[in-house]
């Protein structure tokens, strides 16, 4: 079988397990979510409630029907791609609650995974470039403290200083209240503001943005100077590189145009997953910063039992991850064709 078909018949089996996939993580959402302690409607109407009213509440949200029941009437509903309706925002769809969050979070996780690229690699490239010295061994302790460091408690120390003690950065908001919020055309305030020129709501926006993203950016970055520095290292030790060193070619054309482009294969694998899951909920990061992002909506809804908004937009991140893992290989497959399926 060729490379070609052989790429097609995998990417074709990918594809049908995908549904299979999601079904299983569906399923166990919404038998873990009814295994939990906790009623939701009393996160809904509250203690003081009466029973009667209660049990009207419960039969009128179809909570009171059987287990099996409820679990068919949601997959009949999912796979009309109906995710349901919350039971504590007042009605609203839960596809409406994904669009009106969601775009805070991709604003976040693709901030943050530039600055985490920007930083990982050319940490990792200046650490793998001098072998046993002493910018090899800060390389590797900066990846060691990043890949280590608790978000959470990074985060406060991080508001602590920069928020409240210094005040160079604000604290637990979007976008500043005393600005009109950019014409929404995507959803991005960085990137709605400027496609309609409005640099000073850019400018704006990007403040808000900076503090959450540095941090995380800044944990993250210790996940791909590890990679790029072991691969990197192994690759100038490849016979081509030494060929390329005998024939004078300058070591900086060497790291950058030979050296980095074969160990960019993993890393670029690393990056499709780790952006994928901050897209699927970088819950530590939006509830340590109180950023207005759909993973900061999903940890209010797991507290309020609120099971169709949790389980809709579980299954929303988690077809953005097997997506991701799809289209990382078929990308892997036409940069390094030596990979065979």
């Amino acid at each position: 079988m060729s490379r070609s078909k052989a790429l097609q018949s995998y990417i074709l089996i990918r594809l049908l397990l995908a549904p299979l996939m999601l079904w299983t993580i569906t399923t166990l959402v919404f038998l873990l979510l009814r295994a939990t302690p906790g009623d939701p409607i009393d996160a809904i109407l509250g203690p003081k409630a009466s029973d009667e009213f209660k049990e009207q509440m419960r039969e009128q949200l179809g909570l009171g029907d059987p287990l099996w029941l409820q679990y068919v009437n949601y997959m009949g509903r999912l796979l009309s791609f109906d995710l349901g309706t919350s039971i504590t925002s007042r009605g609203q769809k839960v596809w409406e609650i994904i669009g009106d969050f969601f775009p805070a979070t991709v604003e976040l996780a693709v901030v943050s995974m530039a600055i985490a690229l920007i930083v990982g690699i050319g940490v990792g490239m200046m650490s793998a470039s001098r072998p046993n010295t002493v910018w090899d061994a800060g390389g590797r302790l900066f990846g060691i403290l990043t890949y280590s460091i608790p978000m959470f408690w990074f985060g406060t120390i991080v508001q602590l200083v920069f928020a409240v003690q210094l005040r160079w950065f604000p604290l637990g908001t979007r976008y500043p209240t005393e600005i009109p919020v950019p014409k929404t055309i995507t959803g991005l305030y960085t990137i709605d503001s400027l496609l309609t020129g409005q640099f000073d709501q850019f400018f704006a926006a990007l403040h808000h943005l900076a503090l959450p993203c540095l941090t995380l950016g800044i944990l993250i970055s210790g996940i791909f100077e590890r990679i790029v520095r072991v691969n990197l290292k192994q690759t100038l030790q490849a016979d081509y590189v030494e060929a390329a060193r005998a024939r004078g070619i300058p070591e900086g054309r060497i790291l950058v145009a030979h050296a980095l482009k074969n160990a960019m294969i993993p890393v670029i694998t690393v990056m499709g997953l780790t952006l994928a899951a901050l897209l699927g909920g970088a819950i530590l990061t939006e509830v340590t910063f109180s950023w207005p992002g759909l993973a900061n909506r999903l940890y209010e809804a797991i507290s309020l039992r609120d099971y169709p908004t949790v389980q809709g937009i579980v299954v929303f991140f988690a077809a953005i991850v097997v997506l991701a893992s799809i289209l990382i290989d078929i990308l892997n497959a036409y940069i390094d064709p030596r990979i065979r399926y």
